[in-house]
């Protein structure tokens, strides 16, 4: 009689019923951008409850459970005035949302930073300077993101400070697709500095445009000299495009040299309107046909009338949507959204 075998057959797997969740999120630094990519998404932005105390620390808590969820969390590291942030009180505010969403059981945290804070500091200039933007990397990935979705960094190397994904947005199309829009006639692409050249190369392919490049130093933070330009202005319409304008002190010192050489229309074009300090006055003094930028940082409502602002929340709303189904966020680009 043979011995009856009472062996259990066990999987390798627990299979379990799991439907995925996508919870957006939004800070204060650009509410606005939140709200319309919860539109584009079909969904409603997340209660989370945000205040800065009396000495000025920064508190939040999410009202509903998140256990489970992947949570994006909105929030460029920049200031506005509207809803009294600074860039500091912004990146504390981004830090903390993240560290209660991980102690709330979230499945995954991903960092929406349109506009990456500090990314100016990427290296030493000087002995005994910190190298910010790699710290800021560091402080996000240890208050637990799982990956960050950006755009338009100020430096390619940014994206070795990390350790997670970062999925890297470009302003690049939707500004060229507007430049051809307006069917400028003889264009030229004005690099504002030797750093900028591989962007505004492309930029120019695009359009089919001339290439021209400023010679520009600085002998201080924050402070622009132009030399002379290099390549042929006169009698062109010319459009400086750089990452971000921030006093417009470069901007403005651009816009003289390359019309002292010769050029008889001239706009400028940027992903990101830091517009701090005497940004401005500069922008009103340079005499600019348009300022065409993105809403990555808040525009206060006050703005030149010949400042032009694109829409980025269908392209952050589509990079949302492949990450949270695990399909290729590069795609969106073709693949040409490294343009360092």
């Amino acid at each position: 009689m043979s011995a009856i075998d009472t062996r259990t057959e066990y999987s390798s797997s627990l299979p379990i019923d799991y439907n995925k969740r996508l919870m957006l999120f939004s800070g204060r630094a650009n509410p606005q951008l939140a709200i319309d990519i919860a539109d584009k998404l079909e969904v409603d932005l997340g209660p989370v409850e945000l205040k800065t105390f009396s000495n000025g620390e920064v508190y939040c808590r999410y009202e509903e459970s998140i256990r489970g969820a992947d949570v994006f969390i909105v929030q460029s590291t920049c200031s506005n005035a509207q809803t009294g942030v600074t860039a500091n009180d912004s990146l504390m505010e981004l830090l903390f949302m993240i560290d209660a969403a991980v102690g709330a059981s979230a499945h995954r945290v991903i960092a929406v930073t349109p506009w990456f804070g500090y990314s100016r500091q990427d290296k030493k200039s000087a002995p005994r300077e910190p190298i910010s933007a790699r710290l800021v990397a560091r402080m996000l990935e240890s208050a637990g993101a799982d990956r960050v979705l950006t755009m338009d960094l100020h430096a390619g190397q940014i994206q070795g400070f990390f350790q997670k994904p970062v999925d890297h947005m470009t302003a690049l199309f939707m500004l060229t697709q507007y430049f051809d829009d307006l069917g400028l006639p003889d264009l030229v692409i004005v690099a504002p500095d030797a750093g900028r050249v591989k962007l505004n190369k492309k930029f120019a392919s695009k359009l089919g445009a001339e290439l021209a490049i400023l010679d520009k130093e600085r002998p201080a933070q924050q402070v622009a000299e132009i030399g002379y330009v290099i390549g042929d202005v006169k009698g062109k319409t010319a459009v400086i495009v750089d990452d971000m304008i921030d006093t417009a002190g470069t901007l403005r010192a651009a816009v003289n040299t390359v019309r002292e050489e010769g050029a008889e229309r001239i706009y400028a074009a940027a992903t990101h309107a830091i517009l701090s300090g005497a940004a401005f006055e500069n922008l009103q003094s340079a005499g600019l046909e348009e300022i065409v930028v993105t809403d990555t940082i808040p525009v206060p409502p006050n703005r030149l009338p010949n400042l032009r602002v694109l829409p980025c929340a269908e392209l952050l709303t589509d990079s949302i949507r492949r990450i949270f189904v695990d399909d290729s966020v590069s795609e969106v680009f073709g693949g040409e959204n490294q343009l360092f």
